[in-house]
């Protein structure tokens, strides 16, 4: 039964995908090396989700957190994170690495999610490439497999 859900998972015919994380860009949350459980299911996205969506520049997969959606407005004032006006309280980001750190307001545009890494100083990510439309979003990040498995 492990060979056939293992030749299913490999082959694509699941709508899940077993994901390699490839920076430092979302730690303490995800750190290079871990692998984790990618759903291909982008319906209701929601602030704070995990997500992989498609780098860019052709290169990949990047895994991010979505920060904002179509229609929020978007800031960083003094490294906090504001959507909408209100200060968003985010335990898995290292404030003293992005403190003095100012974006923004901006709008993002309908059919688009603002994304960041949790470990903004060593990230690629909408503060680089602004929005990214809805559509390069894979899936989103549930699970971490290897090497401490459990729930995000």
């Amino acid at each position: 039964m492990a060979v056939v859900l293992a030749g299913l998972l490999v082959t694509g015919l699941l709508p899940v995908e077993l994901v390699r994380v490839s920076s430092v860009s979302m730690a303490p949350t995800l750190h290079a090396g871990d692998r984790v459980l990618l759903v291909h299911d982008t319906g209701g996205l929601r602030r704070g989700d995990l997500v992989a969506l498609s780098d860019p520049d052709g290169s990949g997969l990047l895994v991010k957190r979505v920060l904002a959606l179509g229609g929020d407005r978007f800031a960083i004032e003094d490294g906090v994170v504001v959507v909408n006006g209100a200060a968003v309280v985010e335990p898995y980001a290292d404030q003293s690495r992005i403190d003095g750190v100012y974006a923004g307001p901006l709008p993002v545009p309908r059919g688009s999610v603002y994304v960041l890494g949790d470990n903004r100083g060593e990230s690629v990510d909408s503060l680089t490439f602004g929005p990214a439309p809805e559509d390069s979003v894979v899936g989103r990040v549930t699970f971490r497999l290897w090497p401490s498995p459990g729930r995000l």
